[in-house]
């Protein structure tokens, strides 16, 4: 079963180096396979810190999350990346 969800990029300097190692670690860690997409762009390895870099996702941009799983450890999945993706990581670290 595939759940998958658009999101809005939260992050005010986009997916750049520490926003991306976040998502892609917490998408590795997840145990299923999870895939992310600029736009209508072809998806990548969610957990691969190197293709999230390279699909250059800037903040107000929105990306497809796809989560191979079943039910509620899907939704959970999807949910924590979400958080992720919409939180702005740069406001943290501003201070």
């Amino acid at each position: 079963m595939t759940t998958s969800r658009t999101v809005r990029i939260g992050s005010s300097h986009g997916l750049h180096a520490r926003p991306a190692k976040l998502f892609a670690q917490a998408a590795k860690d997840s145990g299923v396979p999870v895939t992310i997409a600029k736009d209508s762009g072809k998806p990548v390895n969610a957990a691969s810190i190197l293709g999230v870099i390279a699909l250059a996702i800037e903040y107000g941009d929105y990306v497809t999350l796809t989560v191979d799983g079943d039910g509620a450890d899907a939704e959970n999945v999807i949910d924590t990346l979400t958080e992720l993706l919409t939180t702005d990581h740069d406001q943290d670290s501003a201070g």
